[in-house]
């Protein structure tokens, strides 16, 4: 009992890092809107700021998932979130001297902290009770992820988009005393954020230096970085979290501009019951304020649909086969992705935004689908599907450069391709029907 116990402990305790790094992954979303009005950037070239922090996810997370076999599961999150604090601290100097380059950097020194910490804490929370009941437990954990990823865009909104930036030509019209106040107010926005997100994170780490986890985790074997090469399931799941996160990345971080290209905000303004939600999700009156805060507000309504879905998912993959679930709810973002293509206005925004609550199982459900029946192997395949989270990478700027091209309409084609794979994931996992239990 008191074993079982203390299995709930150690599975409350993680739960607050998903907590922390879903918040964190979207309130960088927020920043790309501003980023690009104050560097003047493409749409390709914003996405380049996803590129940043999504890269470090394949340049760490084997190596991470090689240091995790032998310093433990504890230790591992300790030195994630170490790197987390640091990478928070470089956007100070970035937004002080409003270089592009040193935002980029902060990006990737926090997206490697994120993976360390990911690859700590995925794998370790499956393995906190039975195998059957993995992505249940998973799906929980992720749940509270999706709290952060819910609550991050309404920080983003009061915080990072809720005034109007200058052009440099419009800049250059200022005084100089007005200049240096113009930036001087710029850089705060950016610095007070994330300057106590690396104070928070350092508490974290320290909490964690102090705490007993239980120790779950075996010698790894050797060569099992090669043998799990050779598994055509690990395959699949590597290329369905790439696929996933790259789908889920690029929605998020280009759903301002999407509406915005839809003239969604003077919409909301004409409309007495948008208006309400927008105004009371900001909890200020929307008169005045700039269009990306007015539409900023309902991003929140993707990332609460990922929260609520996975609250329901826990539930869900419980008590059906998890693989069933996946592919049905692959199959119904494809449609509101469909819909949102062929549509304007309001269907158009509400479809999009519903992509979010069928997004909510998919990346625990793969992930445990991957790890099922890999033992001692869990942490370094644990390293590998968090390479593949360099799908946030790739995927957000291709579609950005096809926006570029065709406009938002026809890109979204991209993230239905990429849903149709899932939906073929599922499928195939079905095949091979897994034992369900608590």
């Amino acid at each position: 009992m008191s074993h079982k116990t203390n299995y709930r402990s150690a599975f409350a305790i993680i739960t607050i890092l998903f907590f922390l790094w879903g918040f964190i992954t979207v309130l960088v979303d927020s920043l790309i809107p501003r980023l690009r009005e104050v560097f003047e950037l493409s749409y390709f070239e914003a996405g380049l700021v996803q590129f940043a922090f999504f890269i470090a996810y394949f340049v760490f997370s084997v190596p991470a998932g090689f240091l995790l076999s032998r310093i433990g599961y504890q230790k591992g999150v300790v030195l994630g979130l170490g790197t987390m604090a640091l990478g928070c601290l470089l956007f100070y100097p970035a937004a002080s001297e409003r270089l592009f380059s040193v935002f980029l950097l902060g990006y990737f020194t926090l997206a490697a902290g994120m993976t360390i910490l990911q690859v700590a804490a995925n794998p370790y929370v499956s393995v906190l009770g039975s195998e059957p009941g993995a992505s249940s437990r998973l799906n929980l954990s992720q749940a509270f992820n999706s709290l952060g990823t819910a609550i991050a865009p309404i920080v983003g909104a009061m915080f990072l988009l809720s005034d109007s930036i200058k052009s440099s030509q419009e800049i250059l019209l200022l005084s100089e005393k007005e200049q240096s106040s113009y930036l001087i107010t710029e850089a705060a926005a950016v610095q007070k954020p994330f300057l106590f997100l690396a104070f928070a994170i350092a508490i974290l780490a320290l909490f964690f230096v102090f705490i007993k986890l239980p120790k779950i985790l075996e010698k790894a074997p050797k060569d099992g970085y090669g043998k799990l090469l050779k598994n055509k399931n690990v395959l699949l799941g590597v290329l369905g979290i790439f696929l996933y996160v790259g789908a889920e990345v690029a929605i998020g971080s280009y759903l301002v501009n999407y509406f915005l290209d839809m003239n969604m905000a003077s919409v909301i303004l004409d409309n007495k019951s948008l208006h309400y939600v927008a105004q009371h999700i900001l909890n200020s009156p929307l008169e005045g304020k700039d269009p990306k805060g007015i539409v900023g507000a309902f991003v929140v309504l993707y990332w609460s649909g990922a929260m609520v879905g996975r609250f329901i998912g826990a539930y869900l993959t419980r008590v059906y086969n998890p693989s069933g679930v996946l592919a049905i709810f692959a199959f119904i973002a494809m449609a509101m992705l469909f819909i949102s293509m062929s549509t304007f206005g309001v269907v158009a925004m509400f479809s999009i935004l519903a992509v979010g609550l069928f997004n909510s199982i998919m990346f625990p459900t793969i992930f445990t689908l991957t790890l099922e029946g890999l033992g001692d192997l869990k942490p370094q395949a644990s390293g590998l599907l968090c390479m593949a989270i360099v799908g946030g990478a790739i995927i957000p700027p291709a579609y950005g450069y096809l926006t570029d091209l065709f406009g938002f309409k026809w890109a979204l084609l991209l993230l239905i391709i990429c849903y149709g794979y899932i939906l073929l994931f599922g499928i195939l996992k079905q095949k091979k029907p897994i034992k369900q239990g608590a």
